[in-house]
């Protein structure tokens, strides 16, 4: 599935604000109060981390913040990203894995 090219526009047609911030050190845009998981998403960005003992993807799972398998770190706090909103200059990044982890 390709990633929205124009995320400028509503559904209903009219112009909506956008809010720009970083993922990993990539530019995403994404609209002022949109969880992030539905910005990152809609840039098609699905991987948001890493499980700890097998390294496996992780991503969206429930989306309402109950299971924490989007969490990342958001201004160098851990925040699941389907309930943290989208706002101009937030710094993301995925958990990094500690490479002594299950050795």
């Amino acid at each position: 599935m390709k990633p929205a090219a124009d995320r400028s526009l509503r559904i209903d047609g009219e112009s909506a604000a956008t809010a720009e911030f970083r993922f990993d050190g990539r530019r995403v845009v994404g609209r002022p109060g949109e969880s992030l998981a539905s910005a990152l998403w809609a840039a098609g960005i699905r991987t948001l981390g890493h499980s700890p003992g097998c390294a496996a993807p992780r991503g969206l799972f429930c989306n309402v913040g109950v299971c924490h398998q989007c969490v990342v770190v958001v201004d160098g706090l851990r925040r699941p990203a389907c309930t943290t909103p989208v706002v101009a200059g937030l710094d993301v990044a995925s958990i990094a894995l500690d490479p002594d982890a299950g050795a």
